[in-house]
């Protein structure tokens, strides 16, 4: 049963007035919007202004190019609502979710108009969320309690013409079986499966994200669209898959299934999990770990953990790890081919970076060889860098004057 809360209408949502200046919505929403019929490529920078006050949200900023040149968010873009925002594309619609810290949160989805400006088409109230994913021509949401509800509610979003057409609850407590919560950190779709691994959490007691469980990976197994817990894949040779708000799975050109897992499970500052940062993989048509598989990135790396990673194509993944794990200190990255099970370190990239856009908010070159990334370094600069994967190099492209970019994203007109 769909909530009522859900139909309401935000008053205080933002429309598109114009984008030669920096702008507002007053509502207006254009439902005639057709995406896709297009070849023209146009890029969507979500960028947080540096000069802004505390609470100012990002600013939509739109690029034909990404290798060179600057773009400003001074007059400029359509500034979101909220000083939270989330992004995923799908069906060549560019969604913006407000994190409502514990509240409902507005959806809003935007396209590009046949002049290439981003219009606003579509916007509807959610429980906040922390996990959103592609699945077929919809969107999965799922909101994820730390502690209290023991309930994760997951939404289906029609991305065609943008709203909710479905929600279910899943019992997370009941899906962990251990006495923890079972916290999804993402989900993918995997044939008509979609995948939803998670980390096991106490939940209460002053130790939230504490678990005595720190050497174990989960994944559930759903059905859709109707969204049952088939079953759950288990595996003990790693930690668990992704992260919060971080994807840990991905699903290559064969139909491939292939995790990343951190293993930095800790207590207070020390890292407990014994199993090493590693890759592990599930074979197209299967709903098991392949025990004949285990890339072993720590032993690779003599020593670094995977921090997240990026799908770019043909096995090869994009990777950013530590010496020291969840810092900015001794940040490298790395493009991981899992088909050889090979590490090869990235040059070119600054040496001082003081943030990073994360795995899900990054687009890709259209020959699926280079990964856009946009990094902010140390003097308050943010770049968009550019990774090859033929050349293992990175390369400072783009510019973002008076703001730190958030996410990159890619949309046809």
């Amino acid at each position: 049963m769909i909530r009522t809360f859900k139909s309401l209408t935000l008053l205080s949502a933002t429309a598109l007035i114009g984008f030669n200046a920096c702008s507002k919505d007053k509502g207006n929403i254009d439902t005639t919007i057709t995406p896709g019929e297009g070849n023209k490529v146009k890029y969507v920078i979500a960028a947080h202004p540096t000069s802004a006050e505390a609470g100012t949200a990002d600013y939509l900023l739109t690029t034909d190019d990404l290798t060179k040149g600057s773009i400003t968010t001074k007059g400029n873009g359509i500034e979101q609502d909220g000083t939270w925002r989330y992004y995923v594309v799908n069906q060549n619609k560019f969604f913006s979710m407000l994190y409502g810290q514990g509240n409902p949160g507005a959806v809003t989805s935007y396209a590009l108009n046949a002049d290439g400006k981003l219009v606003k088409v579509s916007n509807f109230v959610t429980e906040t969320v922390q996990v959103f994913a592609p699945m077929n021509n919809e969107l999965v949401l799922f909101k994820v309690p730390r502690s209290g509800n023991e309930n994760s509610l997951v939404y289906r979003i029609d991305a065609v013409n943008p709203g909710i057409k479905a929600d279910k609850e899943i019992n997370i407590v009941k899906l962990a079986g251990n006495g923890e919560r079972a916290h999804f950190t993402w989900a993918t779709q995997f044939g008509d499966k979609l995948l939803a691994p998670y980390m096991s959490i106490k939940g209460c007691c002053g130790d939230t994200f504490g678990t005595a469980y720190p050497d174990s990976t989960w994944v559930a197994v759903l059905s859709f669209p109707d969204l049952k817990v088939e079953k759950v894949i288990k595996d003990n040779r790693t930690s668990y898959l992704g992260g919060y708000f971080k994807n840990g799975l991905f699903v290559d050109e064969q139909g491939d299934a292939y995790g990343f897992s951190g293993a930095t499970v800790k207590i207070g500052e020390n890292i407990v999990s014994k199993n090493p940062s590693a890759i592990v993989r599930i074979k197209k048509g299967t709903t098991e770990f392949d025990k004949s598989y285990f890339f072993n990135f720590e032993q690779k790396t003599n020593g670094f953990k995977i921090n997240s990673a990026r799908y770019i194509g043909k096995g090869k993944f994009l990777v950013q790890s530590y010496a020291q794990s969840k810092s900015t200190v001794g940040v490298k990255f790395a493009i991981a081919d899992v088909y050889a099970q090979t590490v090869t370190w990235v040059t070119g990239a600054p040496v001082n970076i003081s943030g990073t856009t994360s795995s899900n908010y990054g687009a890709l070159s259209e020959d699926g060889t280079k990964a856009y990334v946009g990094l902010t370094l140390d003097t308050g600069d943010s770049y968009v860098y550019i990774f090859d994967t033929a050349t293992n190099t990175a390369t400072q492209g783009l510019k973002v004057e008076g703001g730190t970019i958030n996410g990159i994203h890619r949309l046809t007109y």
